[in-house]
Protein backbone atom coordinates (compact mmCIF):
# COMPACT_ATOMS: atom_id res chain seq x y z
CA UNK A 1 0.00 0.00 0.00
CA UNK A 2 1.53 3.31 -0.98
CA UNK A 3 -0.09 5.07 2.00
CA UNK A 4 2.37 5.29 4.91
CA UNK A 5 1.10 5.91 8.45
CA UNK A 6 3.38 8.04 10.63
CA UNK A 7 1.50 7.82 13.93
CA UNK A 8 4.64 6.51 15.65
CA UNK A 9 6.48 9.72 14.69
CA UNK A 10 3.78 11.88 16.27
CA UNK A 11 3.64 9.62 19.34
CA UNK A 12 7.36 10.16 19.87
CA UNK A 13 7.07 13.93 19.34
CA UNK A 14 4.19 14.16 21.83
CA UNK A 15 5.75 11.64 24.24
CA UNK A 16 2.62 9.50 24.33
CA UNK A 17 2.23 5.74 24.53
CA UNK A 18 -0.03 3.77 22.20
CA UNK A 19 -2.27 2.92 25.15
CA UNK A 20 -2.60 6.54 26.24
CA UNK A 21 -3.36 7.72 22.70
CA UNK A 22 -5.93 4.96 22.20
CA UNK A 23 -7.67 5.91 25.44
CA UNK A 24 -7.76 9.61 24.55
CA UNK A 25 -9.01 8.91 21.02
CA UNK A 26 -11.57 6.34 22.15
CA UNK A 27 -10.36 3.28 20.24
CA UNK A 28 -8.79 0.05 21.41
CA UNK A 29 -5.00 -0.21 21.59
CA UNK A 30 -5.28 -3.19 19.20
CA UNK A 31 -7.12 -1.13 16.58
CA UNK A 32 -4.63 1.71 16.98
CA UNK A 33 -1.78 -0.76 16.51
CA UNK A 34 -3.37 -2.03 13.27
CA UNK A 35 -3.54 1.55 12.00
CA UNK A 36 -0.08 2.47 13.29
CA UNK A 37 1.55 -0.56 11.67
CA UNK A 38 -0.01 0.15 8.28
CA UNK A 39 -2.27 -2.92 8.27
CA UNK A 40 -5.56 -0.99 8.24
CA UNK A 41 -7.60 -1.03 5.04
CA UNK A 42 -9.51 2.14 5.98
CA UNK A 43 -9.75 4.82 8.63
CA UNK A 44 -12.88 6.71 9.61
CA UNK A 45 -12.71 10.48 9.33
CA UNK A 46 -13.99 10.71 12.91
CA UNK A 47 -11.04 8.61 14.07
CA UNK A 48 -8.61 10.65 11.98
CA UNK A 49 -10.09 13.87 13.39
CA UNK A 50 -9.77 12.55 16.96
CA UNK A 51 -6.15 11.54 16.34
CA UNK A 52 -5.38 15.00 14.98
CA UNK A 53 -7.13 16.64 17.93
CA UNK A 54 -5.23 14.64 20.55
CA UNK A 55 -1.88 14.85 18.74
CA UNK A 56 -2.44 18.51 17.77
CA UNK A 57 -1.51 17.88 14.15
CA UNK A 58 -2.87 17.80 10.61
CA UNK A 59 -3.95 14.64 8.73
CA UNK A 60 -0.88 15.04 6.53
CA UNK A 61 1.31 14.66 9.62
CA UNK A 62 -0.13 11.15 10.08
CA UNK A 63 -0.65 9.92 6.52
CA UNK A 64 1.50 10.26 3.42
CA UNK A 65 1.60 8.76 -0.03
CA UNK A 66 4.80 7.05 -1.11
CA UNK A 67 5.24 6.19 -4.78
CA UNK A 68 6.11 2.58 -5.40
CA UNK A 69 4.85 1.44 -1.99
CA UNK A 70 4.43 -2.31 -1.69
CA UNK A 71 0.88 -3.63 -2.00
CA UNK A 72 0.34 -6.36 0.58
CA UNK A 73 -2.73 -7.68 -1.25
CA UNK A 74 -5.67 -9.19 0.61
Amino acid sequence: MPIVVDIDVMLAKRKLSVGELAERVGITPANLAVLKNGRAKAVRFTTLAALCDVLECQPGDLLRWEAGGADTGG
